[in-house]
């Protein structure tokens, strides 16, 4: 409803899944593609970097709940040309389409001054407000299946959806328990339950 009601933005199409989307990308044809981070069996993340493997020229934004110094890096890494937050103000959602659109990236202020000092030689002098200590130092796999813990997927289930095997599954589980300095399987389950939890009340 936001970018339709614009006269220089259409949405062309929508889709749920993976399959879907590119399924929606080969009949739309469209000059952007805009991704939420918490997608069903799988991460917009991974999505990301499934479609710039097939479409390498076009542009992705990741929009998201998820705080931007978790995420947003990742994106970025993945192949997305911007991430914004649900949060923002829907005039700075549709700065990013157009700054997106024209070529450019789109990160915000506080993260784009992270970028340069890191540039420059300066290590960030705030800590990473994820929410759940240690959650930074996951990779990208072990975040996805990390939230689906906190979504309830059981082992067999987080398998099929991300077409791993359990076994592959076992091993990333027991990397986050170490990460995080977690015991125990259920202190894993609480963890990531509560992650999502916080997540959700910051949309």
């Amino acid at each position: 409803m936001l970018i339709n009601e614009e006269e220089d933005l259409l949405v062309c199409g929508e889709a749920g899944t993976p399959a879907e989307a590119f399924h929606a990308i080969q009949g739309t044809f469209p000059d952007i593609v805009i991704i939420d981070v918490s997608l069903d069996g799988t991460s917009g993340i991974e999505l990301t970097r499934s479609i710039k493997t097939k479409y390498k020229s076009l542009p992705i934004l990741v929009l998201s709940m998820h705080d931007e110094d978790l995420y947003a890096e990742r994106a970025i890494r993945a192949g997305a040309r911007g991430y914004v937050m649900k949060q923002e103000p829907a005039e700075t959602v549709l700065d990013a389409i157009r700054i997106v659109l024209s070529g450019n990236v789109f990160l915000s202020s506080k993260l784009s001054s992270k970028v340069l000092k890191e540039l420059i030689g300066q290590a960030p002098t705030d800590q990473q407000p994820s929410g759940t200590p240690g959650v930074e130092r996951l990779s990208d796999r072990e975040l996805e299946i990390f939230e689906l813990i906190g979504r309830g997927y059981a082992t067999r289930r987080i398998a099929d959806s991300l077409s791993l095997s359990i076994k592959t599954v076992e091993t990333h589980r027991a990397h986050i328990k170490q990460k995080l300095k977690l015991g125990s399987a259920t202190e894993l389950i609480h963890r990531a339950f509560h992650w999502i939890e916080s997540g959700a009340r910051n949309r």
